[in-house]
């Protein structure tokens, strides 16, 4: 599993504009400018931590003098009261960055505990867990980035990087036969295509058209098991729909070899984290 987080540093300069505008009256009236204050990071709940990186990152944008000393990794399972990090620096640049450092780790790490949570219930199984594009815009890195610490996959990233041909696009060509034609004739070798199939009709023909990859939208687990061995190999298998943690192991143990779950960017809730702050 790759860990890469790309560069999110103007993510988090738009964010903090958003949150301080014209300035942090509060933390300008009340704090000297001089004071120096260490922040605890504390997990609340239990969970799996992500986005360490990018709360740092906030932290340093407006102290860019400030120490860290970690107590939890990336991707460890934590527990209430379990403190993450500290951060040792200006007491107003730790007020002032707080709420956006927290959103962004409170977020990530919310997406890396649902995730694992999916990833584990299908243990045992050939079934890979992926995300889907169902993210938060703007924040699609960050989120995707949380699936993969939370033990899960990707799917695509965007439009650009994976044939997908769903319902909307197999009528405006015409069906499927047609739709996966002229993306084979058309598109470079290195692009997979993946056709969404409503019905064991449809996942034959999309087989019989050359399809890499056939969604199997809202099956049910015997629909599923059925299309598998229909498929026999020939290209894998996606289930998406209907998927939630009391269906995914069943799903699983129908032999389908991906398992797409729109909730895990979409529906995760946030972890509970807070910044407790000390003086001295």
């Amino acid at each position: 599993m790759s860990n890469y987080l790309p560069d999110c540093s103007e993510l988090i300069r738009r964010a903090l504009a958003e949150d301080i505008g014209a300035g942090d009256v509060t933390t300008q009236l009340t704090v000297d400018e001089a004071l120096k204050a260490s922040a605890d990071f504390v997990a609340k709940q239990h969970g799996i931590v992500a986005g360490k990186q990018v709360a740092k990152q906030v932290l340093a944008q407006l102290d860019p003098a400030i120490e860290f000393t970690d107590q939890a990794e990336e991707g460890e399972s934590v527990e209430p009261g379990q403190v993450l990090f500290t951060a040792t620096g200006s007491a107003q640049a730790i007020l002032t960055a707080e709420r956006v450092a927290l959103n962004f780790l409170q977020r990530m790490s919310g997406v890396a505990t649902m995730t694992s949570r999916f990833v584990a219930l299908t243990a045992g199984t050939q079934a890979r867990i992926v995300d889907t594009r169902k993210t938060t815009p703007g924040l699609r890195a960050l989120e995707k980035y949380a699936v993969r610490v939370g033990g899960g996959r990707n799917h695509r990233f965007g439009l650009f990087d994976a044939i997908m041909i769903k319902d909307n696009h197999i009528a405006a060509a015409g069906g499927i036969g047609a739709a996966v034609e002229r993306a084979i004739a058309n598109a470079s070798h290195t692009l997979s295509i993946t056709v969404e199939c409503d019905t064991l009709d449809q996942a034959r023909e999309a087989v019989d058209a050359g399809a890499d990859i056939l969604l199997l939208d809202n099956m049910t687990p015997e629909q599923l098991a059925e299309a598998v061995e229909l498929v026999a190999g020939q290209a894998m298998t996606e289930a998406s729909g209907g998927v939630n943690e009391e269906t995914v192991a069943e799903i699983a143990r129908t032999g389908v070899d991906i398992i797409s779950v729109g909730a895990l960017t979409h529906s995760a809730p946030a972890l509970d984290i807070s910044l407790d702050l000390r003086i001295g």
